[in-house]
């Protein structure tokens, strides 16, 4: 077996493969360098001049993007060329008054949604990341830690099945073992997942319980709001000696949404079937004979508190949806502000 099979790669990487360079996968992210896993060893590289100069920065590698890597002569040092089309992405907007994406995790099968059994448990923050992990094109799977600090587990898994339709919850506890076995079992065959939530959730101790041996380093919470320090500051590809693989990355304190139009349609797949079966196509919701949503609220078949988080992300979406086209008329403006400003220094030709 090749070294960059161990890492995932298989026969549909092949189809994808460019025409400079040699496969391998990013498995470290730091500051516009990037280890890179290869059949001919592990380079630390940097992108080729062509590429940073034709490429957007959002367009940069990730933490588990395939590329093709050109090894430098006489180094253990390589120059990525490219990178192949991705098979899943993670994204979430980046923080401040900016429309850019910031890429979370890329090329996962699985994306563990991962919340703790405490304080940090909250289905609504649940429901965006179920947004962008259905926007993602990987499988979501939510994964509820430190279950032997739980006494009745049931309320909690019930909760999470109201809003995480057809996605599997898994209740797990890196202290007793519990639940470990079953998500060892969906990395099977060198699939690779992905841990996102809070800080504090125990993503690093179930990387170590799931990799049987301390790997990463763990850090307490505070008893008090059960809040947690980052232990993990960068994002990381990790090969578990089962063969799996895991990608972890810093616990996130907010989660700001992305463009995810198909994300809620998915997340909110209840609220948009009641909304297709009111008596007129242009509903509000509000005061219209024949309203279905509203009938569903009257009944108790939808909760308030659900309808609220569904109208507050639709109106995030929207505003996110508003600033993206500003943003790309600005860009347009500016571009062809320069082309005049430049066309305006060349010099005119004597006939």
């Amino acid at each position: 077996m090749n070294l960059i099979e161990n890492f995932g790669w298989n026969d549909k990487w092949q189809e994808k493969i460019g025409t400079v360079g040699i496969p391998g996968r990013v498995v470290l992210e730091h500051k516009n360098m990037y280890r890179v896993v290869t059949d001919n060893g592990e380079w630390l590289s940097t992108l080729s001049g062509k590429y940073r100069h034709e490429h957007l920065h959002a367009e940069f590698p990730a933490v588990g993007d395939w590329v093709m890597v050109e090894q430098m002569p006489g180094e253990q040092k390589g120059i990525i060329h490219s990178i192949l089309p991705r098979s899943s992405q993670f994204s979430r907007k980046a923080a401040g008054e900016t429309s850019d994406i910031q890429i979370i995790a890329v090329n996962v099968d699985y994306v563990f949604l991962v919340m703790s059994l405490n304080h940090d448990f909250n289905v609504r923050r649940l429901e965006r990341y179920l947004l962008a992990a259905w926007d993602s094109g990987a499988n979501p799977v939510v994964v509820l830690t430190k279950s032997d600090e739980c006494e009745d587990l049931a309320p909690f898994i019930s909760e999470v099945e109201s809003v995480a339709f057809d996605v599997p919850v898994y209740a797990v506890s890196s202290v007793t073992g519990a639940g470990i076995d079953q998500l060892r079992k969906l990395l099977e065959n060198h699939k690779t997942g992905a841990l996102l939530g809070s800080s504090g959730v125990g993503k690093s101790s179930l990387i170590n319980a799931l990799s049987g041996q301390a790997i990463m380093a763990v850090q307490g919470i505070r008893e008090d709001d059960s809040k947690g320090r980052h232990t993990t500051t960068h994002r990381e590809l990790v090969r578990l000696p089962s063969g799996g693989l895991l990608i972890d990355t810093p616990g996130m304190r907010e989660f700001q949404l992305g463009d995810y139009e198909e994300g809620i349609e998915s997340g909110f797949s209840d609220v948009e079937d009641l909304a297709e079966l009111c008596r007129f196509r242009d509903c509000e919701h509000n005061n219209e004979p024949g309203c279905r949503v509203q009938e569903a609220l009257s009944t108790g078949e939808l909760k308030y508190d659900r309808y609220r988080s569904y109208l507050k992300l639709k109106r995030e979406l929207a505003h996110m949806e508003r600033k993206s086209n500003l943003a790309a008329q600005k860009a347009a403006r500016n571009k062809w502000k320069q082309i005049t400003k430049d066309s305006r220094k060349r010099p005119v030709q004597k006939r």
